[in-house]
């Protein structure tokens, strides 16, 4: 499928659809999740992209819905099923779906259908679905840590371009290299000639590191799945409720993902946890340390009396000594004990191990001094210590989880699209049964509908009366006010819609054939001015001019003039729709008039009033066939005739005879 060919899609949008591993299967597919991961394609935009695809695709030139109502009905019809996904994907996928005249599509979306309406929905599926979304692709990964070092133009230039999650520097020589490793925890060098050279740091010389990016920035392969771990595990929560065929061992997964942190970083690891504690906590466990050798200190002077000889502190006085040579001389056991408490204290409230320890306890020293007060170059090289121990085991820890997840990209694609799909197939299958539906079967021609019940109605559907009622040829109906005329309208353009979009009907059984158009006019508000007049019957024109194959609904044409002159148009309009061989049902009260001008013999179809019961009328939702429906007045005449002996009553029933 050539990209620039889709409607809508021009050379940015077709440029960026190619940069997907395969545009064309996303495209046929309607995968809107996959389409979207595109640069710069909004969900709503992969949408519209992928339902002008698949009209490509069925070569189908569209123009099914050829009205405004029929488009209304189809916004209906669209947003009842979407009002039954559970995630915003399975909203926007739904946009995909369109009542086509192409056989191949409909064809496709009956059996997508058809299998959709066989699974069960739990509630258990429906609430693991909450949680699961698209993937995203993750933000620019950048590694500050560590870095690449080369000596050469050539490789830096390369090494750029591979690896672009890494600062790359020049180095000339080996001393180069040890100044780059004392401002980085790792780095890697690139050239050969570094083998055997011993440098204080972390530094590896891996001169094919540029072939192997995994191991050196394992994050490149742990952003996808920082960035998308609870989409993934929802999606796994899914399958396992709905006991979908997963492409992978979910448990594998899972406890590969549980090993990742939602930034990227290593989580569960007992010892990255111990060092990054340690260094949250270090400043303030040095002053917590300081604090308990100052009162163990004072303590020791409050209780110790303290007698200096005259000489002794004239020669102190003299010596420009104060109390550090005081406490050096008088309390030198305490000040131990005291900055041994200290050190002991910073150790076990950072639960440093043995090395740590040892540069730790520097950070007091042993020359007397009050208040007592650490030696921050120690801090700060403790700080160092433990932050390259912690990034240097974090990366060893991602290179170990990246090898375990890089290979399960694919897999996590597909559960998370799978998911998506389900929340589709099950927003299908949550219509069909909360509105009693069935798949129509597409035979012969016209339309038969049996227990139908319109969507349309601002009423519960169960209490919603079914109605039978074909269509063959070209009809009038007719009935009392607010008998259901125009709701049998709004019932076959559903019916029609839904089957054409290859879904379940709301009816016992419906069998129709395929229509290429449906034109749906709803009723005109008002008599038109001759303007309006005149751009209504050339809109009739092209549709009575329309193949045999269109379905036309028209309800109560004669508003738009004068009734005798609306009763010959209607009857023209419906010469040439019968001519042509279309499938039509005008809804008229000027039924008998138009049956009477036009050329040839128009079926009348009635709803049938069976009386007035409290002032209301009693109907016959049904459509009689052959049958010219008796009017509201006539009923109302016929009850008051019923009820009086007056003959003024009968004069009047007589006139409607």
């Amino acid at each position: 499928m050539e990209l620039s060919a889709i409607p809508g899609v021009g050379a940015k949008t077709a440029d960026a659809l190619a940069e997907l591993d395969d545009p064309e299967a996303a495209l046929r597919a309607g995968d809107v999740a996959t389409l979207s991961r595109a640069p710069g394609v909004s969900e709503g935009r992969a949408a519209r992209i992928a339902r002008a695809a698949i009209r490509t695709e069925h070569d189908d030139p569209g123009g099914f819905l050829a009205t405004d109502r029929v488009r209304e009905v189809y916004r209906a019809m669209l947003d009842e099923l979407k009002a039954r996904t559970v995630t915003d994907y399975g909203a926007k996928r739904m946009e995909t779906f369109y009542p086509s005249a192409a056989h191949s599509r409909i064809d496709e979306v009956r059996e997508f259908t058809e299998r959709a309406m066989e699974r069960e929905v739990s509630d258990d599926v429906l609430e693991a679905l909450a949680g699961v979304e698209p993937l995203r692709e993750p933000h620019d990964v950048s590694v500050r840590d560590r870095c690449l070092a080369t000596t050469d133009g050539e490789t830096y230039a390369r090494a750029r371009e591979a690896i672009p999650e890494l600062p790359v520097e020049v180095v000339d020589d080996a001393r180069g290299l040890a100044d780059l490793a004392r401002g980085y925890s790792t780095v890697v060098a690139l050239d050969e000639t570094f083998a055997g050279v011993e440098v204080e740091g972390d530094v590896r010389v891996e001169p094919n590191a540029l072939s192997t990016p995994v191991e050196v920035v394992p994050e490149r392969a742990l952003a996808f799945f920082a960035t998308n771990r609870d989409r993934i595990r929802a999606a796994i929560a899914v399958h396992r409720a709905a006991g979908l065929d997963a492409p992978c061992d979910l448990d594998d997964l899972e406890r590969g993902l549980s090993g990742l942190a939602e930034d990227g970083g290593i989580a569960g690891d007992t010892e990255v946890d111990r060092l990054a504690t340690a260094l949250d906590d270090l400043d303030a466990a040095v002053g917590m340390a300081e604090n308990v050798a100052n009162d163990r200190l004072r303590e020791a002077i409050e209780e110790r009396d303290v007698t200096i000889e005259g000489a002794d502190l004239l020669s102190l006085v003299e010596r420009g000594a104060g109390v550090d040579s005081l406490l050096s001389r008088e309390l030198a056991d305490e000040y131990a004990d005291a900055v041994d408490a200290a050190r002991d204290h910073l150790v076990e409230s950072l639960d440093l191990d043995t090395g740590e320890a040892e540069v730790a306890r520097r950070a007091f020293g042993d020359e007397p001094t009050y208040p007592v007060d650490h030696e921050e170059a120690v801090v700060s090289r403790l700080r160092e210590d433990l932050n390259a121990a912690k990034e240097r085991r974090e990366t060893r820890l991602k290179r170990e989880l990246a090898d375990e997840l890089a290979d399960r990209r694919p897999d996590a694609e597909a559960l998370v699209g799978a998911a998506l799909e389900l929340d589709v197939a099950l927003a299908v299958a949550r219509f069909a049964a909360d509105y009693d539906c069935t798949l129509p079967t597409f035979d012969g021609s016209g339309i038969d509908i049996e227990g139908g019940r319109s969507l349309l109605l601002d009423v519960a559907h169960d209490e919603v009366d079914p109605v039978d009622y074909g269509i063959d040829g070209v009809a009038l109906l007719s009935g009392v006010n607010s008998g259901g005329k125009t709701s049998t309208l709004d019932l076959v353009a559903s019916v029609v819609v839904l089957a054409q979009m290859g879904l379940p009907v709301p009816a016992d059984s419906v069998r129709l054939q395929r229509f290429s158009s449906l034109h749906y006019h709803a009723k005109t508000q008002g008599t038109l001015d001759a303007g309006a007049f005149e751009s209504t019957v050339r809109e009739f024109a092209d549709v009575a001019g329309g193949g045999a194959d269109s379905l036309v609904l028209v309800d109560e044409l004669e508003s738009i003039t004068e009734p005798g002159a609306s009763a010959k148009i209607i009857a023209g309009i419906l010469e040439a729709l019968e001519e042509n061989g279309a499938s039509a049902v005008f809804v008229s009260h000027l039924a008998g008039e138009i049956r009477e001008t036009a050329n040839f013999e128009v079926t009348v179809d009635g709803i049938e009033a069976v009386g007035l019961v409290d002032g209301e009328l009693v109907v016959n939702r049904s459509p009689v066939k052959d049958h010219l429906a008796r009017s509201t007045p006539e009923l109302i005449v016929e009850k008051l005739a019923g009820e009086s002996d007056a003959a003024f009553y009968d004069r009047l029933l007589e006139k409607f005879e």
